[in-house]
């Protein structure tokens, strides 16, 4: 069975939980994923886990939290630094594999908390490391536009398709039961969406409209992240051609638009044109032709 060991960052605050995860996986040459913040008595730590026989480093995603050490904890033990696109890092494709001593990792692209997401899954144990993708407790944060709402969606539904049994995440406890877990994130996104759309069903509205019904029993304090996880579906409903907005940044008021078919076809159009995609283009080029 594989070694994993959870070292906790000494960075606590509401974007982390009780701090970031740092895992050390292996019983040597290990492998270190997401160092953390650049905070020299947290790399002690896990250079003390790790035993001193560090062999590879590996980094989900490029946030504050996750990746500023990680060149120096890299150095340090003279090991490779793997990333999507961190600097100084050796860039991972999706597919990719790790191998040091008994760990072998296969890295997932996941974009949708970043663009720069990966997960590194060890099929043989069932474990997937999440990064901010999927958290041990609450929901992972999509802010636009590096965050993508849609690509997220996707990334979760692969996530789940490779039946994980167990999730180590970048930041709350270990989940043992990761099928579970990522079925309630599809659910939940699926859930705000609805409430989305439900807070639209009067009339065109603020983003802070939205936020002040939907996120009425929350906290005032965590109404800003609220508003940019609001953007991130509204910005899915709106390529989805199912909401419009008038106006700019936190003035835009957001409304639904009514489906309607093709002039043409008869087949659903999205927003408020008279043709479908395919319809469009034939009209485009008819008139093209005429016009020779």
């Amino acid at each position: 069975m594989l070694t994993i060991v959870r070292v906790l960052a000494p960075n606590p605050g509401p974007y982390t939980l009780e701090g970031t995860n740092t895992y050390v996986v292996g019983d040597g040459p290990t492998v270190v994923i997401d160092p953390g913040p650049d905070l020299p008595p947290h790399f002690d730590e896990v250079a003390v886990a790790a035993r001193g026989r560090v062999g590879a480093v590996l980094v989900t995603h490029d946030h504050p939290d996750h990746a500023p050490g990680a060149a120096a904890f890299a150095a340090r033990f003279d090991a490779p630094l793997y990333a999507f696109r961190l600097d100084g890092a050796e860039h991972l494709r999706d597919g990719q594999r790790v191998a040091v001593g008994d760990v072998e990792l296969t890295a997932v692209h996941t974009p949708g908390h970043t663009s720069d997401h990966l997960a590194f899954h060890v099929p043989a144990e069932g474990a997937l490391f999440t990064g901010d993708a999927v958290l041990g407790r609450g929901t992972s944060f999509i802010d636009p536009p590096d965050g993508d709402l849609v690509h997220y969606l996707r990334s979760l539904t692969r996530m789940h398709e490779l039946a994980p049994r167990t999730i180590y995440p970048g930041h709350g406890p270990v989940v043992l039961d990761a099928g579970a877990k990522l079925q309630e994130y599809l659910e939940h996104r699926a859930a705000r969406e609805q409430q989305i759309v439900d807070a639209l069903s009067n009339g065109p509205r603020t983003i802070a409209d939205m936020v002040a019904d939907i996120y009425a029993d929350y906290p005032a304090e965590v109404h800003d992240l609220a508003a940019r996880s609001v953007l991130a579906h509204l910005l899915k409903l709106s390529a989805e051609g199912r909401v419009s907005h008038e106006g700019r940044g936190d003035a835009a008021r957001w409304e639904t638009v009514a489906p309607h078919s093709c002039d043409r076809c008869g087949k659903p159009v999205k927003g408020r044109g008279r043709y479908c995609g395919s319809c469009s283009l034939i009209l485009l080029q008819e008139g093209s032709a005429e016009n020779r």
